[in-house]
């Protein structure tokens, strides 16, 4: 078997999907490879109601259209699977797997995405999974009838928080800033919301509890004060770090470790792209992640198609 592809994508988020669909509809033989859901953080978000064209739909069924939209044009997707190494250099590229398994192409698209950070702060690590959560979706439904807190000032902090007063008695934004980053539609959605308390100018700075989360330490940034507040569960949306890690070494990354592209989204090395929150933006959002993917699927077929090869068509040279 010839698992020479044309085009390549490594992650099946937003980005990845879409780089998937408009290059096997290309008739680009296409290969995705996720290690993650299939979705990225489409499918960690309760509502998408800013999709143009599509009514508001939960994250993972926006997700799940795409996936089968990619697959309906030939685009072929390996889930579940662990990347050990990466050889990008050349007109052949190569990825290896944890399992022995590898696979080249023609070129190569890093859809990587990004993942929630972390407070780093004590207790976070004992409590994750019994009390503290980064997927109000995922887990939002353990905590009825009960008061979590919520911790982030952004769209998707406020957005959470409200879909969190489906279960919850009581949730309390904490938030280090006098104002929120978030759009003025969320911010008043969540003001006007009786079942949300705000904790402005402050921080969280550890967690406590016997098995099971039961309280949080909160300092008042401007005076220093500390306090304690009793809760069944928090759930942490302070932004995102790009799953970028592997990559180091391999193609250039900005001080944040994000993927340094153009705007043709090609990164410093031949015949390799990038899309998706794992590159340097300023706005990450699905139809951003569909834009840079589109652009870096069109890219990679005017980039074989420089090279002369034909879609589809298998070459002899190994890589």
């Amino acid at each position: 078997m010839n698992d020479t592809y044309d085009v390549m994508i490594i992650g099946a988020g937003a980005a990845g999907l879409t780089a998937g669909i408009y290059s096997s509809r290309a008739k680009l033989t296409t290969l995705i490879l996720n290690e993650g859901a299939v979705g990225g953080q489409m499918v960690l978000t309760e509502e998408i109601a800013n999709y143009p064209g599509v009514p508001a739909t939960k994250g993972y069924m926006l997700a799940n259209t795409m996936k089968q939209q990619a697959k309906s044009f030939g685009c072929k997707i390996k889930s579940n699977i662990k990347i050990a190494r990466y050889d990008l250099e050349g007109d052949i590229k190569k990825v290896e797997l944890e399992d022995g398994r590898s696979f080249k192409a023609r070129s190569v698209i890093l859809t990587p995405g990004g993942r929630p950070r972390s407070l780093n702060i004590p207790g976070e690590d004992k409590f994750k999974g019994t009390g503290i959560s980064y997927c109000a979706t995922c887990d939002g439904d353990f905590f009825t009838g009960k008061e979590v807190v919520v911790v982030g000032g952004g769209n998707s902090a406020l957005e959470e928080a409200v879909a969190l007063t489906q279960f919850a008695t009581k949730v309390t934004i904490v938030h280090q800033f006098d104002h929120f980053q978030a759009f003025k539609h969320a911010v008043e959605e969540a003001q006007k919301n009786p079942k949300i308390n705000f904790i402005m100018e402050s921080e969280l700075r550890s967690f406590y509890g016997n098995g099971k989360l039961e309280s949080v330490d909160i300092e008042h940034l401007p005076t220093g004060k500390m306090s304690s507040l009793k809760t069944d569960g928090t759930f942490i949306f302070v932004g995102y770090q790009p799953n970028t890690e592997t990559l180091n070494g391999l193609v250039k990354l900005n001080e944040r470790n994000e993927i340094v592209v153009d705007t043709d989204m090609k990164t410093n090395i031949d015949g390799v792209f990038a899309a998706g929150d794992s590159i340097v933006k300023k706005y990450r959002q699905v139809t951003t992640a569909v834009a840079d993917g589109t652009i870096a699927a069109l890219s990679a077929a005017r980039y074989l198609s420089e090279k002369h090869v034909k879609a589809g068509e298998l070459l002899e040279q190994e890589a």
